[in-house]
């Protein structure tokens, strides 16, 4: 459930963030642009309604697969779900800081134009993006892979939305202490972790299969410590790929990834520090 209600809440409070933006942009007085406010609510039900349809088509064609066909999707989405995570870090560190500039931007443009259909667009685009992460995501771990979702899942999914809008209203108040920026940073983080925890979860996945070597069957074993079988170690597993008793291509494919992750986040900070004040 712990790894349900992180992603539903971290995804909900970005879109939180995008309908915010232009909500208080089309609402504001000084604007004049309160007729687009019917446009915007009509883009987050598409939105809402194009996410839902791929959650329903995933676990759909999950019920429809069989045997090993169906685990080789559930692998593809898995490590789908990593990559998409990663790609949606890094653009969020590219774009984050003018993303409400840019919107805004939008907005006057389809105020200049007289029509408020692009509005709608841009809502229902961005919305349905974070929805079919989420979606993508949440099967990744294990949402729906039965081709059913229990109960429990379902209340996880809820209390991350509950959560996310207490969030969401937290930052709108603003303060030194609990900002966008220091939530986007710890969030970016937990999100890596969660990566990471994907793509070995699809490794295991490769290995049970016996699709790629397992190089040395165990390396060590920290079960004494935490064992990843129980509810707690577990969670930790899924969030942040820990293992046990890992195999060699297991400390092998995560060593990797960081590697990865630290090239890209110093090529991401480069061009920062190249800027001088003028």
């Amino acid at each position: 459930m712990g790894q349900v209600m992180f992603i539903v809440w971290r995804e909900s409070v970005e879109a939180l963030l995008v309908v915010g933006i232009l909500h208080a942009w089309l609402a504001n007085p000084e604007h004049g642009a309160k007729r687009g406010l019917p446009y915007l609510w009509a883009g987050v039900a598409l939105g809402v309604a194009a996410a839902v349809a791929l959650g329903a088509a995933l676990v759909g064609f999950t019920e429809a697969l069989s045997g090993n066909a169906q685990d080789y999707f559930q692998i593809a989405m898995v490590l789908i779900a990593c990559v998409l995570i990663v790609q949606m870090v890094f653009w969020m560190k590219r774009h984050g800081r003018t993303l409400k500039r840019d919107m805004e931007s939008s907005l006057r443009k389809n105020q200049d134009q007289g029509t408020w259909w692009g509005v709608l667009v841009l809502v229902a685009l961005a919305i349905a993006r974070e929805g079919s992460e989420t979606a993508i995501f949440l099967y990744g771990i294990g949402f729906g892979q039965q081709g059913s979702v229990p109960p429990s899942m379902w209340l996880a999914v809820l209390i991350g939305f509950a959560l996310a809008l207490a969030t969401f209203w937290l930052l709108q108040l603003g303060g030194k202490v609990f900002s966008w920026r220091l939530f986007f940073r710890v969030t970016e983080i937990m999100l890596l972790l969660l990566a990471a925890g994907l793509l070995e979860s699809g490794l295991d996945r490769l290995i049970s299969l016996e699709l790629v070597p397992t190089l040395v069957d165990q390396l060590w074993d920290t079960s004494a410590l935490l064992d990843d079988a129980s509810p707690f170690g577990s969670l930790v597993a899924t969030l942040t790929g820990y293992r046990a008793h890992p195999a060699g291509m297991n400390l092998l494919v995560y060593g990797v990834y960081w590697l990865f992750i630290w090239a890209l986040l110093k090529r991401a900070d480069g061009p920062a520090k190249q800027v001088k004040p003028a």
